[in-house]
Order: C-alpha cells, then structure tokens, then sequence
C-alpha cells in the first residue's frame, strides 16, 4: 500500500467513481472497479476497517441459518465466495471445524440437523459434515456440558482476521492504479442541478478541504450509510445493530474447534471458537443507539450474557471477569424491513440503491463482499460506461504460502528482506513480529498508534491492557519510519491507551 497522497492532488483528477468508506464493502468495489479500468478513488473517514470491518465475528460462512429461514440464494452465495476465499487467501482464511451438540429432548435433533448439513455441502460442493455419538463428542469438545448429551454434528466453516483482509485487498487494488486515503472525510456531496458530481473532502489530520470531482459516488459506509444520503434523501435504511465479543486465554477456555449452541435466555446462537491463540465467545444482536462517531463498545448486560452462555455449555471453566482479556463490539449495518422485528430476525441481504448520482450499498455479509461489489458496478455501469460481468477472476493474485504471504499477499517477501533479522522474530505468545510492524508503518499509511495495534496487528484484542508490554519495543520503530518524537509517542500513547480502556476493556 502507497503512503497518503495530497489532498491537493486528488483534486487534479478527473475521478470516474469516488468511493466513500474503507470497510471489506468499499475495498471490494474499488477492487472489482480498477480491475475494470476505472479511475477510483476511496476515502475513509477514520482508519481502514476502522468500523464493522475489524470488529466482525472473524467468520467466513454460509450462513447455516438461512437454509432454516429458507433463505437458499443467500447461503449459497455465501459458499461460493466461502470456498473461493479458501483456495485464494490459504492462511488468511482458514477452514474450521463447527460443533453442534445434541441433547434429549431438543430441537433440532441428528436427523433434522443433518438434513441441513447435507443441503449446506451440496451448495457449498463439499462433503464434510457428520455427526459422532457422546463419547467422541467429549473428546473433541471435553468439559462440554454433559447431561443429557446425546452426541454432536461437526461441520465446517471459516475464520479470517477480518481487517487484515481489508487491507489485503486495497493493497492489490493499488497495486492497479487505485488511490486511497484514510483520515479523510466527505463533508458533503456536491451537486449540479440537482445530481451528484463529486464531493468535499476533508483532511482530519491537517484540517485542509478540497472539492474532488467524479462521475458517481459510491456510498459504502455501512451504519453510516443514511448520514451520507441525508443530503439527497430524508428517508432511513439503516438498522444499526450491535454485536459484542469477549476473548479470553485460551487456557481458560481451550477449545480446538468452533461451536455453536443456543443461549439459555432467548434461544439465539452463540460462538466460542479459536482465532490467533485466544478463544472468543460471540455475539450479541442488539440495537446500537450510540454515537456512531464513537467505537462501538459492549455494555455490562451483553457481557454478563456471554459469560453465562460459555459457563452454561463449559460448567468447569467457571469463567469470571478476570479471565477476560479484551471486549469487542461491531455495528452491523442492517437494511431495516420496518416491521419492527427483533434484532436476530431482520435478512442479512444487502441492498443498493441510485439516487441522484449517488449510489449507496449497505447490508450483506463479509463473505459476500465481491458479489456485492458487482452489484454496485451494475448499478453503476450506465454512467461509467462499461459492462459488468462476472467472469470468476481472482479476488487475489497469488503469494506465498507463509505467514506474512497470508497476511501481505505478494509484498511479503520484501518483508523477509527487512535489514535487522532480529526484528524477524514472533512477539511473546504472539504471532507477530517487529519486522511486519514496521512495514506497516512505512507502507500502511499508520496514522496513529491504535491503527498499528488494532488493526494493522492485533495486538491490542490479544493482550492484556492492550500489549502495553510491548510498547518499549514498539517506540523506536514509530520514531524510525513516522518521524514521531517523545513528545509526539507519549500522545498517541494516551490516545490509545484511552481508546483501549473506554472500547476494548471490560465493561464498568
């Protein structure tokens, strides 16, 4: 990824599509957009993958709640894109094990739950579910609650780290000609005679504004979407919805694979899965009233029902607050049915619209995001002038088959090439190094502490207090490639350190 261009040189191009939002749905369309030969430009108010996109439930999936609300084109989309994920991104998306436990007495039993299974293979073009008697249940899930324990169902899906395949993906999109820029925000669109034809950007960091002309715009902001559209539009779309997590040791609570079971409150589906060492309990599904502007951050109600929810099915883990390290809340952006429904019930579909020059995207799922970035081309296509098909072409280009390949695609090497081999080495039961930290802030356009260790690297869901261990380390290579000075280090320091405790911390 290229460093931050001027704002003033932005200005100088004739722009065929401005993209507005730096999400998994804004880096799609401005990857299936350059591909295309567009001009595109994206620009994100906070940093990439700043909202739902880093705070997701990690998950590549199908979605096997869809095929039971009979929602087939949904999942089967989901499991096109699932396997393609899985064959293009080895290592970034990874195939997982998901169990279902069956109990006397409950629904759905071994043979309904089956029958779901077979259909989710048959769309997906695989066979890989089963179902295994109590006994080699326990000894794939052991502690799992007991009594009344028939047996499970083991299925797969996928997880991924979802910011890092934000950011994968802009990076190849750059790779093509694309412009992006973070810490960059519309003000508003302009308009002639009533159409959009470009927009007001504006420069967090300096403050500088310019006008930027396009030939549409392209409104990917996800719970955001309706702040955008109130300029043009005064009716609402957007169900905003909150999902929390917890992540605790994985010695706590070792699990190997996924499983999912139902909350004793409310019958919803409940995770607790592996994912970078740490095990994760997820996630709730409630409307999200605060401040947008503000990092989502989970309540003590959420909380407290997560922790129920992993005590119930793991009685002996007798998991208290102390065992967890870090919280995370995401914003779901939902297209609101205005039936008044409850939260887990609305579709997950995603919808795009045109008005007036303007064309918004919102709602779908993280593993929809090339089928939804087409979907926004088509509607687009009228005033670009180009044809959309869907010809099957690789989301990425080939990489190594490493750790940084994962996580760099095929700029990794150049990370093995970094002078300082000590640098090479993983972090304390970590799974990062010095080296990657410092390619990032050389080529990641890292702006400020938190966008290094919440986004770029992990860290901060990782670790206690948010890796502050680690921050000696981290200090020299700050002041190396961003030029920061004490003074400068010791405030951003604050800044994250306040970011951590008031977002990512356990609740009060």
């Amino acid at each position: 990824m290229n460093e931050r261009k001027p704002l003033a040189e932005l200005k100088a191009v004739d722009w065929d599509m401005i993209v507005v939002g730096g999400g998994i749905t804004g880096a799609g369309v401005v990857r299936e957009a350059v591909r295309r030969g567009c001009k595109v430009l994206l620009v994100e108010q906070a940093d990439f993958a700043w909202g739902t996109s880093s705070r997701s439930s990690k998950m590549v999936h199908g979605g096997l709640r869809y095929i039971a609300a009979g929602d087939i084109r949904l999942t089967w989309h989901s499991l096109v894109e699932r396997e393609r994920l899985l064959r293009e991104a080895p290592g970034l998306v990874t195939r997982l094990g998901y169990w279902f436990a069956h109990y006397e007495k409950t629904f759905p039993g071994p043979w309904v739950f089956g029958f779901l299974l077979s259909v989710y293979d048959l769309l997906a073009r695989v066979r890989d579910h089963r179902y295994v008697a109590r006994d080699k249940f326990l000894e794939q899930m052991p502690g799992y609650r007991e009594q009344g324990l028939r047996g499970g169902s083991r299925y797969t899906d996928a997880l991924v780290d979802d910011a890092r395949l934000v950011l994968r993906v802009l990076d190849e999109s750059m790779d093509e000609g694309a412009c992006v820029r973070n810490y960059t925000r519309v003000e508003a669109p302009l308009l002639h005679a009533g159409e959009v034809i470009g927009a007001r950007l504006r420069d967090l960091e300096s403050g500088e504004a310019v006008d930027v002309s396009c030939r549409t715009l392209i409104n990917a902001t996800g719970a955001w979407a309706d702040r955008l559209r109130s300029s043009i539009a005064a009716s609402k779309r957007v169900r905003p919805l909150r999902g929390s997590h917890l992540v605790v040791a994985s010695e706590r609570l070792p699990v190997r694979e996924a499983t999912i079971f139902m909350h004793p409150d409310d019958g919803r589906a409940v995770f607790i899965y592996p994912w970078q060492g740490r095990t994760v309990i997820g996630t709730t599904d409630l409307d999200h009233h605060d401040d947008l502007d503000e990092e989502a951050h989970i309540s003590r109600q959420e909380f407290d029902y997560l922790l129920r929810a992993a005590n119930r099915q793991f009685p002996g883990a007798a998991l208290v607050d102390g065992d967890v390290i870090a919280t995370f809340s995401g914003v779901r952006p939902i297209v609101s049915s205005g039936r008044g429904l409850h939260p887990s019930q609305e579709k997950r579909d995603h919808s795009v619209f045109s008005e007036h020059g303007m064309i918004t995207v919102t709602g779908g799922k993280l593993t929809t995001f090339r089928q939804i970035a087409l979907d926004v081309l088509r509607a687009a296509a009228p005033r670009l002038g180009i044809v959309v098909r869907d010809r099957g072409e690789a989301v990425f280009a080939p990489a190594p088959q490493d750790r940084l390949g994962a996580r760099f695609g095929r700029t990794a090497q150049r990370i093995h090439e970094l002078p300082a081999p000590q640098e090479q080495a993983l972090l304390p039961g970590l799974d990062y190094s010095l080296a990657e930290m410092r390619w990032s802030l050389r080529h990641e356009q890292v702006v400020h502490l938190d966008d290094l260790l919440l986004r770029r690297t992990r860290i901060g869901l990782l670790c206690r207090q948010g890796g502050e261990e680690f921050l000696p380390l981290i200090a020299p290579l700050c002041r190396d490639e961003l030029g920061w000075s004490e003074e400068r280090w010791q405030a951003e320091v604050k800044r994250y350190q306040q970011i951590w405790q008031r977002f990512y911390s356990l609740p009060a």
